[in-house]
C-alpha cells in the first residue's frame, strides 16, 4: 500500500504555474486548489507525493 505525505501551498494569482511547476518538480502532485480560510481570494494548493 502506498503511504503519502501531504502539504499546503499558498499560490500567488500572478505565479501560480511557475510554483505549480516548482512543486511539481520535486515530486509533488496537485490533489486539490481551494479558497483559503480567511481570505477567499487567496488560493491554497493541495499536494501530495508519496513518501520516501
Amino acid at each position: 500500500m502506498t503511504k503519502w505525505e501531504y502539504v499546503t501551498v499558498p499560490l500567488l494569482v500572478h505565479a501560480t504555474k511557475q510554483i505549480l511547476d516548482n512543486w511539481g518538480q520535486d515530486g509533488w502532485e496537485l490533489v486539490q486548489v481551494v479558497p483559503g480560510p480567511n481570505n477567499p481570494e487567496q488560493l491554497v494548493a493541495y499536494m501530495k507525493r508519496p513518501l520516501s
